[in-house]
């Protein structure tokens, strides 16, 4: 009996023992899940505040954006303002300047497209020269360009006597073949410049050389006027005296050389110099 007793006693304490157990471990796991949820919502309060954050550094941002753009906003305005102060006072002064700066492009263009043009009529005068004064003497006759315009340097032996003025008739098949060429080319003016060497001349005809330097231009001009109608208005006569040397006048062949009549074939004057005087525009401040 009393071990029946003592049995049920043990499974009374066994089944509270069992019971206090489940209820342990079941408030454990509620405990557990209490704490996990607890750290979920801190780690959610944590990420809030962080974006909280962000989005004030953000606010902080545009806010200093929109300072930014008002204080550039007021100095544009203010800049428009001076603008408009200038523009008031200065437009016309500006539209000059601007008008001015044109026209010197303008110019600018127009004297290249002038210059091109000159330096192919000079390549066409050159080689028409060379082709129709084949039959000369290169030593006689020298046709260059310097300084922009065409030179024919004829030598005196070709074209005069020693100490004379009056042309051989070899010079005037000479002088008509420049002559045809030249009156091909009307927008041309022809400068005949004499020259001669270092020893003096005085006879009854000439005074010195200067006066046979001169003389010999204006036979070449006469010739080329009267027989080859070359117009007049189109020529100019020059003496150079001895002046203006190609070569030393010590020796008798420099002397040789020195004695020439040059024709200078060049762009009528007036046209030339309109071409150089640049555009004049008055700018009024």
């Amino acid at each position: 009996m009393k071990i029946i007793k003592l049995t049920a006693l043990a499974s009374v304490i066994l089944l509270t023992s069992c019971v206090s157990q489940k209820k342990y471990t079941a408030a454990q796991d509620r405990a557990n899940l209490f704490e996990t949820n607890l750290n979920n919502s801190k780690n959610e309060v944590d990420l809030l505040e962080n974006s909280l954050a962000n989005e004030k550094n953000r606010a902080k941002s545009l806010e200093q954006q929109m300072e930014y753009f008002k204080s550039t906003n007021t100095d544009l305005l203010a800049r428009l303002s001076d603008l408009s102060i200038v523009s008031k006072s200065g437009a016309e002064s500006i539209t000059q300047s601007l008008k001015a700066l044109n026209e010197q492009n303008k110019y600018i263009k127009d004297l290249t497209t002038s210059m091109q043009r000159k330096d192919s009529i000079n390549l066409v005068l050159v080689m028409n020269l060379k082709r129709s004064l084949n039959d000369f003497n290169d030593e006689d006759i020298n046709i260059e360009v310097k300084k922009g315009v065409v030179y024919v340097s004829i030598s005196d032996k070709m074209l005069f006597r020693s100490g004379s003025y009056q042309i051989s008739d070899r010079a005037e098949e000479v002088i008509g073949k420049i002559a045809k060429i030249v009156n091909d080319h009307k927008e041309l003016d022809i400068l005949v410049e004499g020259h001669t060497d270092s020893v003096p001349i005085s006879n009854e005809c000439m005074v010195d050389n200067w006066d046979l330097s001169v003389k010999r231009a204006t036979s070449i001009v006469r010739l080329m006027q009267t027989k080859f109608g070359v117009q007049p208005s189109r020529m100019t006569a020059g003496g150079r005296s001895e002046y203006l040397p190609k070569t030393t006048n010590e020796s008798a062949e420099g002397r040789a050389k020195n004695r020439r009549t040059e024709i200078v074939i060049l762009p009528k004057l007036d046209q030339f110099f309109e071409l150089l005087e640049p555009p004049r525009i008055a700018i009024e401040n």
